[in-house]
């Protein structure tokens, strides 16, 4: 990787991603800690890899060489005069429409772009910073005012919530079935003289490349091939344990394992982890626009506005200790859960699916999902300079959640309705899979044959838990 250059022109380095936060040197160089901290904190600064170092570096800190000066700004006082002009307009050169209802809504989309406009100039900005930082602070406003709604939503009756949708598009609040892609599961119908593939054209719906796109950002996001794949096998095995819920999940098994499991998802991720190793490798040297002689090499670099300023790669690590195990875990679940939202939410509140909320809704978690992971993965390898979840990440968290609970309050008995005995079987034996590794992995592996037997089958009765459990640990020494 190449480090981005950068002229310091005469109007000083322009840091356009505001307080990234402030190195632990420069706290110690400028006496805000304590001097009996200073050699914890020169120590920690001595551990801290180069890469890692490099990377809060060259993301922290964009430069402006003079070119884009303008563009690079904020332009609060520009934006608070706009906002002004159009507020005094509507005040006394509008004549206010005498109907409450138009009112209403008009009040409601004003006081969100007002807070739209304090947010993408004055809010915090994230790990991005392009195209622009800006852009980031947008998201990050939409993710509040998305959570805000959703609990406007969970707060109402059931009849009311979903009347109110109406109030968005006057189509909705009228209870839909749901589509079965199960049925005829033949792949070659010799019954059908006129198309004996009908079955496969059948399932060829605008979800095929959605599925595509959808798992192409989403290996974006993780940027891990395994957790990819375990995400989308995962999921298949979900649609087969929930579909006595919801009958849009039930589908042939080809339809999981071939159409999506393998050739839409898989193709996604494919195409996904190659333009991972395509960022990965390309170098990241930024000219300023008007510096590039020829125009072909200024399209090019407006184009590479739209890729990232540097590149990390994750490495998550899972198994290097309990708790990256943890949070890895975390991760997955939370993912399934929001794919499951997306079903359940249409459900509930009665959404046919091809509606633009429901788009919108997707196109929303593509644009907070990599910045909530990128600040998942550095709360997870950097605790000590990271000390809590990024913005992002935790409203994402908030709103799977919130989502899952919308769901539970409206249709509690779809959500309660008992998975067969044999699938239950299934999954506890999964989750006692899980449960074994993980107490091998971390508490076992590794520990002397006699620790091994005493934790397994002996238990002194005269020691604690706290005091059993500490000298073992320690005994095993380092994670591996």
């Amino acid at each position: 990787m190449t480090k981005p250059e950068s002229k310091k022109s005469g109007l000083a380095a322009i840091n356009v991603t505001g307080k990234c936060g402030t190195s632990a040197a420069e706290q110690v160089n400028n006496g805000s800690v304590e001097p009996d901290q200073s050699t914890h904190i020169r120590a920690h600064v001595k551990q801290t890899s180069k890469e890692s170092m490099h990377r809060r570096n060259t993301e922290c800190e964009v430069y402006d060489d003079g070119t884009n000066t303008f563009f690079w700004r904020a332009h609060t006082v520009t934006v608070l005069f706009i906002l002004t002009c159009a507020l005094v307009y509507v005040t006394l050169l509008e004549e206010t429409p005498q109907d409450t209802a138009y009112n209403t809504k008009r009040g409601i989309v004003a006081s969100i772009l007002v807070f739209l406009c304090f947010g993408v100039t004055q809010a915090k900005d994230g790990p991005f910073t392009r195209p622009h930082p800006a852009y980031w602070r947008f998201w990050l406003c939409v993710t509040v005012v998305y959570e805000l709604f959703l609990i406007f939503i969970l707060f109402q009756t059931v009849h009311d919530g979903r009347q109110f949708m109406k109030y968005i598009d006057p189509k909705l609040g009228v209870p839909l079935p749901e589509r079965d892609y199960g049925g005829n599961c033949l792949i070659y119908d010799p019954g059908n003289t006129t198309d004996p593939f009908h079955n496969i054209w059948d399932k060829m719906d605008g979800f095929v490349p959605a599925h595509f796109l959808g798992w192409y950002i989403k290996t974006l996001m993780i940027r891990d091939w395994w957790m990819c794949m375990i995400i989308s096998v995962m999921f298949e095995f979900l649609e087969y344990s929930l579909e006595h819920q919801l009958p849009n999940f039930s589908e042939c098994w080809w339809d999981h394992w071939i159409m999506d499991v393998l050739v839409c998802n898989g193709l996604g991720i494919y195409c996904g982890m190659k333009t991972l190793g395509w960022l990965s490798m390309k170098p990241y040297q930024w000219q300023g626009l008007w510096n590039i002689p020829t125009y072909k090499g200024k399209i090019k670099r407006i184009a590479f506005q739209f890729t990232p300023y540097s590149w990390v790669k994750f490495e998550w690590k899972p198994a290097s200790n309990l708790r990256r195990w943890l949070a890895v875990l975390g991760i997955i679940f939370m993912f399934l859960l929001a794919e499951l939202n997306t079903f359940y939410l249409k459900c509930v509140l009665w959404m046919p699916p091809e509606h633009y909320l429901v788009l919108l809704r997707l196109v929303f978690f593509v644009n907070v999902g990599g910045v909530a992971m990128r600040e998942i993965y550095d709360f997870m390898d950097d605790p000590k300079f990271y000390k809590k979840l990024g913005q992002q990440a935790w409203l994402v968290a908030a709103i799977t959640v919130t989502e899952f609970l919308i769901v539970v309050k409206y249709d509690p008995n779809t959500i309660m309705l008992p998975i067969p005995f044999f699938i239950m079987q299934c999954w506890l034996l999964g989750i006692l899979l899980i449960f074994t590794w993980t107490l091998w992995r971390f508490f076992i592996r590794g520990a002397p044959f006699y620790q091994r037997c005493c934790i397994l089958f002996y238990f002194p009765s005269n020691t604690s838990l706290r005091g059993f459990i500490i000298p073992f640990r320690r005994s095993l020494g380092p994670s591996r």
